[in-house]
């Protein structure tokens, strides 16, 4: 096969250029144009899309804040029942040992008057044998 000599001088008409671009223009332009506005419009529903999931993300990081402020303060609750419950049981201990002391007292004072009431009796015996001790008649 051939190949067909190269064509040296093509002499194009202006009006046909400018109106075959015009054609091609006109085909093409209305479409280009529709995907230019498109695509801009994606573009900016992306831009809102990307600020909306920033403010998502924000207010999940504030929410975790919260739960973590949430879990903090019902830590301080527990700790303060278990300082009350402790208030509680120091004032209970504390009555406890004061009747403990006032028993305690009680009964030392109790067997004080005891021994005090067992050293008179056993003096009364004593003076009681003295008299009873036979005495010597007088000699007259």
């Amino acid at each position: 096969m051939e190949s067909p000599a190269p064509v040296e001088n093509v002499f194009v008409d202006k009006k046909a250029v400018d109106k075959l671009s015009e054609g091609l223009l006109s085909h093409y332009l209305p479409d280009l144009q529709n995907s230019k506005r498109a695509l801009q419009e994606l573009t900016q529903n992306q831009v809102i899309l990307l600020d909306t999931l920033d403010q998502e993300v924000t207010k999940f990081r504030d929410c975790n804040a919260l739960l973590d402020l949430n879990s903090l303060f019902t830590e301080a609750k527990v700790y303060h029942n278990k300082l009350v419950n402790i208030r509680k049981e120091m004032i209970m201990l504390h009555e406890k040992t004061t009747k403990l002391k006032k028993r305690a007292l009680k009964l030392q004072q109790q067997k004080q008057n005891e021994a005090l009431e067992k050293e008179q009796q056993r003096e009364k015996e004593l003076e009681r044998e003295k008299r009873l001790v036979a005495k010597p008649a007088k000699r007259s």
